[in-house]
């Protein structure tokens, strides 16, 4: 066994994450879609088809969550996060509550929107992101007369340092499944989770390698220093479960680049760009995360021969 995945099996055994996902997620080479964009090489890290990066910080967010619970959570309409919380909550028996706001409707948001509606118990819609205090509130209430256990609050896109870890795993798995470190990694960065951890294994695993963090949500949320206070909390965690992870605070590699465009959720012209693109070479990007994602890849400003792609989103 490598030190990678000797370091995953401490972990796992030490946090005991429930099972949620099967892992590890395939690594794929994607050569003629490198040489559009004029890369040596091309990976994508599909999360997507484990649920979603969400899933990963899931694991550990449900760890120790009382039987018959009630997980309350927000999110955008047709939210990939409140998704697979509604997903994961089914397979633990948990019952849902969320309070969501309105982003643009595009045929993924729609199709993420119409599968968390069929499947969570409680939904509340703020009519603004002014109102969505008071449906969170709502929610809560609502959550309290499902029945059956308490109210436990999920963090909106899973931003949490527990969560974090599952996404260090995603890292550390990704260090067995590559003879030699890429140049650059890619993600979408919404709440900040899944590039925290992977801007922390980078750093346990001694790469060179530059994280770079699209940003698709607004820069009260997406932003270098929420991210790393993520990373460092959940750095934090893992030495106060008593094993050993020295990461110098200088260490962490993560840029952040802006791609949002108009607003949350509102495709751009790059984006679409990029979705074209990726289709043309049978792969799936949705306008929200993925395209603006990997629109910054089309960029002339882009050199990093060797790239990982992280596909995130939780296709229904």
């Amino acid at each position: 066994m490598d030190r990678s995945a000797e370091f995953a099996t401490k972990i796992r055994s030490v946090f005991a994450p429930c099972s949620l996902g099967a892992w590890p997620t395939p690594l794929e080479a994607q050569p003629a879609l490198a040489r559009a964009l004029g890369l040596e090489a091309l990976w994508l890290k599909r999360e997507d088809l484990a649920g979603g990066n969400k899933v990963r910080g899931l694991e550990f967010l449900l760890t120790g969550v009382p039987p018959r619970s009630v997980l309350v959570t927000i999110g955008g309409d047709g939210s990939s996060h409140a998704l697979a919380t509604v997903r994961a909550a089914k397979t633990r028996g948990y019952r849902t509550a969320l309070a969501l706001f309105a982003q643009p409707e595009t045929d993924a948001s729609r199709s993420v929107a119409a599968a968390t509606d069929g499947s969570a118990d409680v939904v509340v819609r703020a009519s603004s992101v002014a109102t969505l205090p008071w449906a969170v509130l709502r929610a809560w209430r609502a959550a309290h007369h499902l029945g059956r256990g308490r109210p436990y609050w999920i963090p909106g896109g899973g931003a949490d340092p527990r969560a974090v870890i599952g996404h260090v795993l995603a890292t550390l798995e990704l260090a067995g499944q590559l003879d030699a470190s890429p140049d650059a990694i890619v993600v979408p960065l919404g709440t900040g989770g899944t590039a925290a951890g992977i801007s922390l294994g980078i750093a346990w695993l001694g790469w060179s390698t530059g994280v770079i963090g699209v940003r698709v949500a607004p820069r009260l949320v997406a932003n270098r220093w929420r991210t790393l206070r993520l990373a460092r909390k959940a750095a934090s965690l893992i030495r106060q479960a008593g094993l050993e992870f020295s990461v110098p605070r200088g260490a962490l590699r993560l840029e952040i680049v802006d791609a949002m465009g108009a607003g949350y959720g509102h495709p751009t012209p790059e984006g679409e760009r990029a979705r074209g693109l990726a289709a043309e070479h049978g792969v799936r990007l949705d306008p929200t995360y993925g395209a603006k994602a990997f629109s910054w890849m089309l960029s002339p400003t882009y050199h990093a021969p060797r790239t990982v792609f992280w596909s995130t989103f939780a296709w229904p």
